[in-house]
C-alpha cells in the first residue's frame, strides 16, 4: 500500500464514527452545476450520508462516474464528488417515492408556510430515524409538491436588511446544526447500547 492510499485510508477510518447515518440532502431543480458542487462540498465537510439531485432538466448524466468527470462539479466541490455518493432523479415525485419507499422523512428549507408545521432551524428536531433535507431552486425556492410531502418546513433565521441567502451557504447552515444534532443523538445511543451490553453481562455472571 502506498504512502498516499495509507493516509487515505487512515482518514476514513479516523471520520467513520462521525459520519451521520441515513441522512440525505436533496437539492430540487439546481439551475447552476456550480452550486451543485458546493452542496457536495458542504455535504462531506459535514458527514452527510448521501446527495440525491431532482434534475428535471437533465443536465446531469444517470451514472455517478460520468458526473464526477464535469468540470463545473468537481471544481467547486474541491474533489469532495470523489468521495461522495450522488443518485440524480428526473422528478421530484420520482425522489419522493423513492425516498418514501425507504421510509425516510422529509424536511424542506422554506420560509413559513400556511398549514404546515414550520421552525426556526435551531428549535426543530432532526434526530428521526431515517431524514431527507431539501433545498430549493435557487430562484424558485421549493416546490409545492416536496412542500406538501414534508413533515415540516425550517427557516434560518435573519437579522440583517437583506433577507436570502443562496444555496450553498444555505446548505452549510442547516445541514450542521442538523448534523450536529445527529451525531449527539448517535453517540448516546451508542453509550447507551454499550451500558446495556455491559449490564447484560454483569447479569450473567456467578
Amino acid at each position: 500500500m502506498t504512502k498516499e492510499k495509507s493516509t487515505v485510508r487512515q482518514r476514513a477510518d479516523a471520520i467513520k464514527p462521525f459520519r451521520c447515518k441515513y441522512l440525505i440532502a436533496v437539492i430540487e431543480n439546481p439551475m447552476d452545476k456550480r452550486n451543485i458542487g458546493t452542496v457536495i462540498r458542504n455535504v462531506n465537510a459535514l458527514g452527510v450520508e448521501k446527495v440525491y439531485v431532482v434534475d428535471s432538466r437533465k443536465s446531469l448524466p444517470n451514472d455517478w462516474q460520468e458526473i464526477r468527470r464535469q468540470k463545473a462539479l468537481s471544481e467547486t466541490s474541491v474533489s469532495a464528488s470523489k468521495w461522495s455518493f450522488v443518485k440524480r432523479f428526473d422528478s421530484t415525485e420520482e425522489c419522493l417515492a423513492h425516498l418514501e419507499r425507504h421510509r425516510y422523512t422529509s424536511i424542506v428549507t422554506s420560509p413559513h408556510v400556511k398549514g404546515k408545521q414550520n421552525y426556526i432551524l435551531h428549535e426543530a428536531d432532526y434526530t428521526c430515524p431515517r431524514l431527507a433535507v431539501w433545498f430549493g431552486n435557487e430562484s424558485r425556492g421549493i416546490s409545492d409538491l416536496a412542500v406538501e410531502r414534508s413533515a415540516f418546513c425550517v427557516s434560518i433565521p435573519m437579522f440583517g436588511m437583506i433577507e436570502s441567502l443562496n444555496l450553498g451557504t444555505t446548505s452549510g447552515i442547516v445541514l450542521y446544526e442538523i448534523t450536529k444534532q445527529r451525531r449527539a443523538y448517535q453517540a448516546k445511543y451508542k453509550r447507551a447500547s454499550r451500558g446495556g451490553a455491559n449490564n447484560s453481562l454483569q447479569g450473567r455472571r456467578p
